[in-house]
């Protein structure tokens, strides 16, 4: 009985879920799902973002497959949430080549961005990819100016993709209108509060103080921990990356020694970020794939990868920072790292960002209940 559009499964999964109620204290979504009295496309985007794919809701539900209403909410939300990746995405072009691509063209676009570095740096000079090694200057192979030019036209690009997708996923949601009306579009520090809390902590992949399920019967804190290492780690590269740029405006040239605080918070977050991809990935082949749909699968994979490949080429580089393949491993990484951040506004990335706003509408909506 499932409907070929995403939209449309959605918001018969939701009708069916919304006259049942058995699951209405499992997470924020059936608590939003009850507020509502139909589900347009705006509703089911919404709804969708706010999920965490814990799937408790699938094993819990009397309805499920094999019965004839074949209800999976996990599945229709994921199936309409990377249709929203598509949908927010600026420019579309690339939200369809990564939505339909998924790990071969993030590989492909790391390989792409590492050759044409170790072209411009061949053209430019020559021996820098000799000499680096015995400097352990990472400006010896790409000069400060061009990096900064180079990662800030890249950084000024992707923060215009997620700004325009996010103003357009907020204005999606705000036509998803609750029956508390529309002064659940107000904030307060306190909503704010809650939601930043819930965020930071992945709530609701414990609910209820239990771990998330990965199979029926079957539950393991480990998606939660390593949901955690990733964002961490991803957060404390951008903290040694800016502490570094801070030391550099200050007049403190790199390398910088291993006892220093942007090497510290690099090893760190390094560390994290292969610790958290690597376990989501090892996770993913053991949890029931009928949580999740196929085209979500692609993505979170292409992210998780890239994610992975910048965690290890990173702390590769600086352990071998003096050898002489550091100029090598410095191109890479960096190749990389660009790949990751032009695939940011495209996939699993712009979810956090989703989901984030999402909770923040909810923390409205429960305030005003």
């Amino acid at each position: 009985m499932r409907l070929a559009d995403p939209l449309a499964e959605g918001a018969r999964v939701m009708a069916v879920c919304n006259a049942c109620r058995y699951c209405e204290e499992y997470c924020p979504v059936f608590k939003a799902m009850e507020r509502r009295l139909d589900f347009a496309s705006a509703d089911v985007n919404y709804l969708a973002n706010l999920c965490h794919n814990c799937g408790e809701c699938l094993y819990a539900c009397q309805y499920a497959p094999p019965h004839e209403f074949a209800i999976n909410v996990p599945q229709a939300l994921a199936r309409a949430r990377v249709q929203s990746y598509e949908r927010y995405a600026w420019p579309a072009p690339l939200g369809r080549a990564f939505r339909r691509q998924g790990v071969g063209i993030a590989l492909l676009l790391a390989a792409a961005m590492i050759v044409l570095l170790f072209g411009a740096t061949l053209a430019a000079n020559p021996a820098a990819l000799r000499e680096a090694g015995t400097l352990a200057s990472f400006y010896a192979v790409l000069p400060h100016g061009a990096m900064v030019a180079l990662f800030g036209s890249v950084a000024a690009f992707v923060v215009v993709a997620l700004t325009i997708g996010a103003r357009r996923f907020g204005s999606d949601a705000a036509r998803s209108e609750a029956i508390t009306g529309p002064a659940a579009a107000r904030g307060t520090t306190a909503t704010s509060g809650s939601a930043l809390r819930d965020v930071l902590t992945l709530r609701y992949l414990h609910v209820g103080g239990e771990p998330c399920t990965t199979a029926e019967e079957v539950r393991t804190p480990w998606r939660r921990r390593f949901h955690h290492a990733t964002f961490y780690g991803f957060a404390l590269c951008f903290a040694a990356t800016s502490v570094a740029a801070l030391y550099h405006a200050a007049g403190h040239e790199a390398p910088y020694s291993y006892s220093s605080l942007p090497v510290l918070l690099g090893t760190l977050g390094g560390i994290g970020l292969v610790a958290g991809p690597l376990g989501l990935l090892l996770q993913r082949r053991t949890r029931d794939a009928a949580l999740t749909d196929a085209a979500q699968e692609g993505l979170d994979r292409a992210f998780l990868v890239l994610l992975l490949l910048a965690g290890v080429s990173g702390l590769l580089l600086l352990v071998l920072r003096h050898h002489a393949a550091m100029g090598a491993l410095l191109l890479a990484h960096l190749g990389i790292v660009l790949a990751l951040f032009v695939a940011l506004p495209y996939g699993k990335f712009v979810h956090g960002i989703y989901r984030a706003m999402a909770l923040a509408k909810h923390a409205r909506e429960e305030r005003l209940r």
